[in-house]
């Protein structure tokens, strides 16, 4: 049985993809800091599973993560532990250095140390997978996509964060000859997303009859990309992709949030009305835009369909409907965050 250390999986996507790995049969030691996103109910129906073993520590604890390699012999590093909303690094860029930046650094440090002091075989077969977003190459016009080519151009404190881990992972494969593989996504939906991020806020704020914000005039584009899409495309890059390479990963659906907004608006007035009969159109309230709001991010994942044959399962309409109804099914979950409940009766645990 292959045994994966994924860092970040008490996250949103770390979370989904551990779900999806357990259930495939691969052994997850699960490293993650519980900070105020990570949540152990997503992993809930994994309590007692042998096959998955939850460690509370930080990427940056040199000893933690070197003691875990050692002891657990893992067949890949998937890291995904990383401070990933953009707002709360224009508000703390520092958190975002020290994560996303000394973190990743003090995980590939000791990966090389572990890969170095296997044999043969080992060191052939070692994976070191780091997880980042398109947010490194900037801003694109009104056409065109980004590439595994494209030049870096981060535009906030969280995207140069990780645009300097990308770097760092490129450095350690071409300086160290770490078998490393970089995925860079688009924009992620589905369930277990932590309540700050655009999707599941507007639903609770939809549910709850509240107004909900818009930056600007909506109008800025992202390709969103279905959450256990994206999980299936980091499985298959582990597995199947070039050494040192990067691979795009995006959902081919393009849309301003002005449109993702309305539709989810029109899901939840069909599938939940509210009691006073108004459409939830009516609660759209446009705010004042983020400082350095990129306009329009696009993924050419081509790479990734002509070279692994990975592309994205799920139409937007039909990714969008799913999540809307996880949302809806799952209330208690988010209840549990959004009051932090979950995080006072579970991290004591942890």
């Amino acid at each position: 049985m292959p045994t994966w250390l994924v860092t970040g999986g008490a996250g949103f996507i770390g979370g989904n993809f551990v779900l999806a790995a357990v259930s495939r049969g691969i052994r997850v030691v699960n490293l993650d800091a519980l900070t105020y996103a990570g949540n152990l109910d997503t992993l809930a129906s994994l309590e007692g599973n042998p096959e998955h073993v939850f460690i509370k520590g930080d990427i940056g604890d040199r000893s933690l993560v070197a003691r875990l390699l050692a002891e657990h012999r893992p067949d890949a590093v998937v890291n995904f532990a990383a401070e990933s909303h953009v707002d709360r690094s224009i508000d703390g860029p520092g958190a975002f250095v020290q994560t996303n930046v000394v973190g990743t650094l003090n995980l590939l440090e000791c990966a090389r140390d572990y890969w170095k002091a296997q044999d043969d075989a080992g060191r052939e077969a070692f994976r070191f997978l780091h997880v980042s977003t398109d947010e490194v190459y900037g801003s694109l016009g009104e056409t065109g996509a980004f590439t595994e080519t494209t030049a870096y151009a981060p535009n906030s404190p969280y995207s140069a964060s990780k645009a300097a881990s990308d770097h760092l992972v490129r450095a350690f494969h071409h300086t160290y000859g770490l078998p490393v593989l970089t995925t860079n996504c688009s924009n992620n939906y589905g369930p277990y997303q932590f309540p700050e991020k655009l999707i599941p806020l507007v639903i609770a704020k939809a549910l709850a009859g509240e107004p909900i914000p818009v930056y600007g005039d909506g109008l800025n584009v992202r390709d969103w990309l279905y959450v256990q899409d994206h999980c299936d495309a980091i499985a298959c890059v582990l597995e199947k992709g070039r050494v040192g390479e990067t691979y795009n990963v995006g959902g081919n659906a393009e849309r301003d949030n002005l449109t993702v907004v309305r539709m989810l608006c029109a899901r939840l007035d069909e599938r939940e009305p509210l009691a006073d009969g108004r459409r939830r159109e009516e609660l759209i309230t446009f705010v004042k835009d983020r400082p350095g709001h990129d306009r329009r991010y696009a993924i050419d994942a081509s790479k990734l369909r002509d070279e692994l044959g990975w592309e994205p399962s799920l139409g937007f309409e039909e990714g969008m409907a799913r999540t809307v109804d996880w949302y809806l099914g799952h209330q208690p979950w988010v209840q549990r965050v959004l009051d932090g409940s979950y995080r006072l009766e579970r991290i004591g645990q942890a």
